[in-house]
């Protein structure tokens, strides 16, 4: 996400003409977009989405069951089902 800010801030000062990066070429201030979508398609290649994902969702089952366990008073998880 910081390459895709990066390059919303080079376009912006390139379409301004403010400091240095209005004498860059395009190439230069347009790549850290290119570099994002190259990240993202490696990341997602190897796996760090999903690994991700599934940890949010563990987190978020986890409160729930503690959520759950709390409105019923009890003070320890209820045994797990096999």
């Amino acid at each position: 996400m910081a390459l895709v800010w990066l390059g919303v801030l080079g376009l912006v000062l390139k379409w301004l003409e403010i400091g240095p990066v209005a004498q860059w070429s395009w190439w230069t201030v347009l790549a850290p977009f290119g570099m994002a979508v190259v990240w993202w398609a490696v990341s997602d290649a190897l796996g760090f989405t999903a690994r991700a994902r599934q940890k949010r969702e563990n987190a978020h089952r986890n409160q729930r069951r503690r959520n759950t366990i709390d409105a019923l008073g009890r003070k320890t998880p209820l045994p797990r089902r096999r």
